[in-house]
Parts: C-alpha cells; sequence; structure tokens
C-alpha cells in the first residue's frame, strides 16, 4: 500500500474530563477524496483540528508522509502542505482576490517584495488550475460564496498544499455551483492532491468521495468504499440507531388559508406578479435556483424589503407590512437562512435570544422582567429539546442543530400564524435534521401555516405538501406532492414547463 499523504493513528483527545476522541485512526491517500461524516459532536471537528496543528492529541500518532510528527502546530501543518477550507472563507474582503492569495504565500516567505503585476500573474495561473475565471483585481468582498471558496482553494495551491481539509464546502451552494466545485476538485485529485471532505449532504459524499469514514460519539465506527453502503445504512451508521425516515412527513389536516399572496411585485427584490397562498397545517415548500427571488420573497413578506405592488392577507384580512415590527404584529414569524447572522445572537444567552423578538411582553416598566423571560425561554427550549445544561449559556456554545432551534424558539415565540422557514436544516446534521423535521409536523399539526424555503430536492420533496417553484423572481409552477419529482421541479426553476402538461402558476 502507497504511503499515506497523512495517517493519524490510536489518538485520543478530552476537554476538561470530556472524551472528544477515543482511539481515533484514519488516513489519506495520494490522488484521493477520503469523506469524514458523523453527525455533531461525533468528533470531527477534533480531528481536524489536531491535523491543522490547532489542537494537540494526548495521545496516539500524526505523521504526514510517512515521517512521523513529535509536534505539530498551525504553522507547521502548513509548511507540510496541510491546508484547510471551511465552510465560511476567510478572506480580507477589502484587499484584491491577487493580494488575498500573496497574502497567504507572503506568510511563508515566498512572494515578498513581489510586485502587483506578478502577483496578478500568479493568481491567474492559480485560478485557471481550478477552472475559475475571473478577475485577480476584484475586491474579494463583492465576490460570491463559490467564488470566495475557489480562491481559498487557490491561495491553498499557492500555498504548495497537498492536503485540503474542505469543511462543508456546499452549504450555501446551489447544485450548479457544487458542480463546478466537483470539477475542481477532480482535477486537484488528478494532480495528486489528497482531500478531506467534511459534509452532512450525504449524496455528495456518494458522488465525490473514494472511501468515507464514519465517526460517532468519538470513535472510528468504519470505513468503507461508497460501492459498499447505501444512503439507510451510512445513516444507520453515523447515527448508531436506524432512522428509517430522515423526512418524517405524515398527514396533517388542513384548514383555512393562512397566508394569501395576491399579485405581488417588488422591484428592488427582483420580484414579479407572484401569487401564492399557505393553509393552515400545511407546508409549502419554495425551490428554485439561487438568484430565483425565494429568500427575497420570505424577506419582502416579513417586511425586510419594500413592496411596490400587490396584497398580502393574513386569515383572509389585508395587512400592510412595511417592517419586521409589523409583520410579527400580522402573525407573520421569519428564521433566516443565515442563523449565526440574522437567526441568533452567538454571544447572547439562550434565554435572552429566545425572547429578543417579544421584549414588551416581558417587560415592566421599561425594565426587564427577568423572571418572566426565564419562564418564557424555559418553556420553548423544553418544547424544542434544546439540548443545553442552562438557558443561561450563550447560544455560541451550541451545536448548529441547538442553535437553529434556538432561532425557531425565538420566532415561535411571537405566537404566530405563518412561519416562514429559510433553509431550516443547512448545515446540520441528519440527526438533528430529522429533528427539526419532526418539529415541523408538530408545529403544522398545531395549524401553523409553514413557508419552507430550501436548497435540497429531497427535502423539498419529503416535507412539502405542495411546492411552488420560482424562476427569475416569479413563480414558475406550483406541484401538487403527489405529482412532484426532481425533474419536475428542476424543468420549471430552468423556466421550462414540465414535458406533456402545464403547471399551475399561482392558485
Amino acid at each position: 500500500m502507497a504511503t499515506p499523504l497523512v495517517e493519524a493513528r490510536s489518538i485520543c483527545k478530552s476537554f476538561d474530563g470530556v472524551s472528544a476522541l477515543k482511539d481515533v485512526s484514519f488516513d489519506l491517500l495520494t490522488g484521493e477524496v477520503h469523506a469524514l461524516v458523523g453527525e455533531n459532536g461525533a468528533g470531527k471537528s477534533t480531528l481536524i483540528k489536531i491535523i491543522t496543528g490547532a489542537v494537540a492529541p494526548d495521545s496516539g500518532t500524526l505523521a504526514v508522509g510517512g515521517k512521523q510528527l513529535s509536534r505539530n502546530t498551525p504553522a507547521l501543518a502548513r509548511s507540510w502542505g496541510i491546508a484547510a477550507i471551511y465552510q465560511q472563507p476567510a478572506l480580507f474582503p477589502h484587499l484584491t482576490v491577487a493580494e488575498n492569495i500573496a497574502w497567504a504565500s507572503e506568510s511563508l516567505g515566498l512572494w515578498r517584495r513581489r510586485q502587483l503585476k506578478t502577483q496578478k500573474q500568479r493568481a491567474l495561473e492559480l485560478l485557471a488550475q481550478i477552472g475559475a475565471a475571473f478577475n485577480p483585481e476584484r475586491l474579494a468582498g463583492t465576490l460570491s460564496m463559490p467564488e470566495q471558496q475557489m480562491v481559498e482553494i487557490a491561495k491553498a495551491i499557492g500555498m504548495g498544499a497537498r492536503i485540503l481539509i474542505l469543511d462543508e464546502p456546499t452549504a450555501s451552494l446551489t447544485d450548479r455551483e457544487v458542480d463546478r466545485l466537483f470539477q475542481a476538485i477532480s482535477g486537484l485529485r488528478a494532480g495528486g492532491c489528497g482531500m478531506i471532505y467534511i459534509s452532512h449532504r450525504l449524496d455528495e459524499v456518494f458522488a465525490i468521495a473514494d472511501r468515507v469514514t464514519v465517526l460517532r460519539d468519538g470513535e472510528t465506527v468504519s470505513t468503507h468504499k461508497p460501492g459498499e453502503l447505501d444512503r439507510s445504512r451510512l445513516i444507520e451508521l453515523m447515527a448508531g440507531r436506524s432512522i428509517e425516515v430522515v423526512f418524517p412527513k405524515r398527514e396533517v389536516a388542513i384548514g383555512e388559508t393562512a397566508l394569501e399572496i395576491r399579485h405581488l411585485s417588488a422591484a428592488a427584490a427582483g420580484l414579479q406578479d407572484i401569487s401564492i397562498s399557505v393553509r393552515k397545517g400545511e407546508i409549502l415548500g419554495i425551490a428554485g435556483l439561487t438568484g430565483s427571488g425565494r429568500t427575497e420573497l420570505a424577506e419582502t413578506i416579513f417586511g425586510l424589503r419594500p413592496l411596490d405592488s400587490g396584497e398580502i392577507r393574513i386569515e383572509g384580512r389585508p395587512v400592510r407590512i412595511s417592517s419586521p415590527a409589523q409583520a410579527i404584529d400580522a402573525g407573520v414569524a421569519y428564521v433566516p437562512e443565515d442563523r449565526r447572522r440574522h437567526g441568533v445572537v452567538p454571544e447572547m444567552s439562550i434565554s435572552a435570544n429566545t425572547t429578543l423578538a417579544v421584549l414588551p411582553k416581558i417587560s415592566r416598566g421599561g425594565w426587564l422582567d427577568a423572571a418572566r423571560e426565564r419562564v418564557l425561554a424555559g418553556r420553548y427550549v423544553g418544547d424544542l429539546r434544546v439540548k443545553t445544561s442552562s438557558i443561561r449559556a450563550a447560544v455560541a456554545t451550541l451545536s448548529g442543530g441547538n442553535q437553529q432551534k434556538v432561532a425557531l424558539a425565538r420566532a415561535l415565540a411571537t405566537e404566530p400564524k405563518v412561519l416562514i422557514l429559510d433553509e431550516p436544516t443547512q448545515g446540520i446534521d441528519v440527526g438533528a435534521k430529522s429533528e427539526i423535521h419532526r418539529l415541523m409536523i408538530g408545529l403544522a399539526e398545531r395549524g401553523l401555516a409553514i413557508l419552507m424555503i430550501s436548497s435540497e430536492l429531497p427535502e423539498v420533496l419529503g416535507m412539502s405538501d405542495r411546492i411552488a417553484v420560482m424562476h427569475a423572481g416569479s413563480i414558475a409552477g406550483i406541484l401538487e406532492r403527489s405529482e412532484a419529482t426532481q425533474q419536475k421541479i428542476l424543468t420549471l426553476a430552468l423556466g421550462h414547463a414540465p414535458a406533456g402538461e402545464m403547471a399551475r402558476v399561482g392558485e
């Protein structure tokens, strides 16, 4: 067997007496994509921190290129060709692409005193190597998420990286953007680079990985080739239990119309003549490619973007919504896509986050009633089964799934009639995803109308009663659950009518 690029053997690590890794072994071969999967808390992040030198193991060995390391630090890891690319790229927004790439290499003493022209040429070469074609003189802050990730990969190559760690690289990407990233990965693999690929999107793991290693509760469960597993078996290995239904959809009594939108147009949001409705107990899925207007529609309904024309009705009554406060008063709640920036305040406590939108209800004479805050927050933390030692704990200390529950708790505390969920399970593990889906079904059973935006077609198909597909700021068609397929959704999302039939538009 060829010498692994990196090899971890019998790694153990504890934090404050709590074991994070127990006798974990993992290796990466030249020209290989090795997927590392497991639920949140399985030990993936700790293992990556040890490989990148951010954390030292308590015991075990780490070798790079067959050479056992006596110690490791982030600087040493970079010198050995190890680079990590995370879900949120770490670029300097006010520097150009070329300057960001040069800055990373300069830290290793490679590009000092080079002229801007040389930096630009080198950036062009590195970007071309991974199939990225955009101007290296653009400011990094103007780049889209997939473009930023391509710059991160170019940075890593420029630093001489042979071992790339890709941590949830596609969480914010469309299917088309994922394809471009996979093309870049294939090129790097052909050039002998080895990649550790971490993702909760199991379909991607099967599509791109040469091997898959499963961690659970800090231990190595097994390593397989993708062809040796199917999705349900992989989920069972990750969770340690059989998850029969990741999307636990069940029949719910559908009531009267809770939200009705008539001919909504908003030039600033790029929306044109949108008509949809959501009934009590119903989950209406909103599908479409990035840029189709899904999030813009949610923000317009919630008063974050101005409405030019059209009408919004809640339970049959016309309402005027030009701010989030008016939306909340009308009975609309919104859990945004980026929970860390807009869904929760990580530095604040769970209780403060939960009650942030209802402060007038728990205040007296302009002063916060701490007892009422604790009671209200405790109720929702209990109902949503947020895993925490205390409601006083900072949200930043929670897993991604539990942070999402806190964002949901804050929305539910407003006692809405309509709940808008934008990418409700993005970036969380399969177990937490299943739990969020069960909570959604429970809310629908209580009569809540739910509008769910998702980029994951299995989620849209698995959880929706009906599916509205958007294209270029308009509703391209609405499909009933019984007739919806991935092909029909993609056909509508691309601006085409399904073959042999006409999709219903509006109501």
